[in-house]
């Protein structure tokens, strides 16, 4: 048996640690700086100053507030500590390389996953390194491995982000009827595909994603699951390659923030193409309402976590972009990702979760 390395407690004792340092970011300096902020339109307004009517009016009355200076520079770094240094998670999966490779090639070797040695990643994935992973989720062949196990850390609030995938899936089922083909696009490293195929074996489950080190790794997965009603595929979400009208519902989850808007216009015309008539297009995302500090926040976090898209996706018309597709109407709905995440007296940082929702006519 090959000695499992992930099995480290001084990298363990250090992920905690991070995670542990988001949990107070969240828990605690958010409010603080919200209840700071609060305090300075109160003491502007008593001024004759008029109240922040968008993002750039906080950023600027904000501007030399040393915690709002804090909070931005501790998630910044907070989320480096996560990839580098010592125990970073770069370096401790790249200790483990040829294990990691051999497990990997049996996940390719799954018959679950088709990738394509030719495939050539768009300009505007490989321009950054989403989430400050360095080479990006798809440039290592480990690289799924680091993403699987950082994200566990992305919502601190969450257990293992278990509740909100599966929350996720009930939501979907519940509007979807007697759905038989579901395609989750931008579907990483499986996660959000797993609770589909493994609890509704009834599901024809399709992964489509960018990255071939998730798509190892996802299948690596449900073949320990000894899953049968799933596949994988390497593809752009605006071109699948699949067939058009097979399937009743096209999901994906916090994939519409990771591209542009032109891409998402094309993602939404393929997903017009894929549905049978009468099926479900829902995707999870984040869209922030205009209250100018949680849009502050946001659009902070946007800068501080390599993700450039957030902004522009808040600012789409995406009524106009569905009904370009082909969609009559949208509707964007709250998604609570967890018991009381929103309730009024909620006060902890998190993301801002949308359904948003269309049908292809009957």
């Amino acid at each position: 048996m090959v000695k499992d390395l992930r099995v480290n407690r001084a990298f363990d004792a250090y992920q905690d640690f991070v995670l542990s340092c988001k949990l107070g970011w969240t828990r605690q300096l958010y409010p603080a700086l919200h209840a700071q902020y609060d305090a300075a339109v109160a003491e502007a307004g008593s001024a004759g100053q008029p109240a922040p009517a968008d993002h750039a009016d906080v950023a600027a009355l904000l501007a030399d507030n040393p915690l709002a200076q804090y909070f931005g520079w501790f998630e910044r770094h907070l989320q480096r500590m996560k990839y580098s240094g010592r125990h970073g998670l770069e370096p401790h999966f790249a200790s483990q390389r040829e294990q990691l490779a051999e497990e990997l090639a049996a996940g390719a070797a799954s018959g679950l996953v088709t990738l394509d040695p030719d495939f050539e990643q768009p300009g505007y994935y490989v321009a950054v390194d989403i989430h400050q992973q360095p080479g990006g989720v798809w440039s290592d062949e480990v690289g799924g491995y680091i993403y699987e196990r950082g994200a566990r850390s992305t919502t601190p609030l969450l257990k293992a982000d278990g509740d909100l995938h599966h929350r996720f899936t009930r939501e979907v089922l519940s509007r979807a009827g007697t759905a038989k083909r579901l395609v989750d696009l931008g579907c990483g490293f499986g996660k959000s595909s797993r609770p589909f195929y493994r609890q509704h074996g009834e599901l024809d489950v399709v992964g489509v994603e960018l990255s071939a080190p998730c798509l190892t790794l996802a299948a690596r997965t449900a073949a320990e699951d000894q899953a049968r009603n799933v596949r994988f595929r390497q593809a752009d979400a605006a071109d699948t390659g699949l067939d058009a009208e097979a399937f009743d519902v096209v999901t994906s989850t916090m994939l519409l923030h990771e591209m542009p808007p032109p891409h998402i216009e094309s993602m939404l015309q393929e997903t017009h193409r894929l549905l049978a008539p009468g099926g479900l297009s829902i995707h999870l995302d984040f869209l922030t309402d205009a209250d100018p500090f949680r849009r502050y926040i946001h659009y902070g976090h946007s800068a501080r976590n390599n993700e450039p898209f957030m902004p522009p996706l808040n600012e789409m018309d995406l009524a106009g972009a569905h009904r370009r597709a082909g969609f009559d109407s949208v509707e964007v709905v709250p998604f609570e990702e967890m018991e009381g995440a929103l309730a009024p007296g909620f006060d902890a940082w998190r993301f801002p979760w949308v359904m948003v929702i269309a049908r292809k006519a009957a």
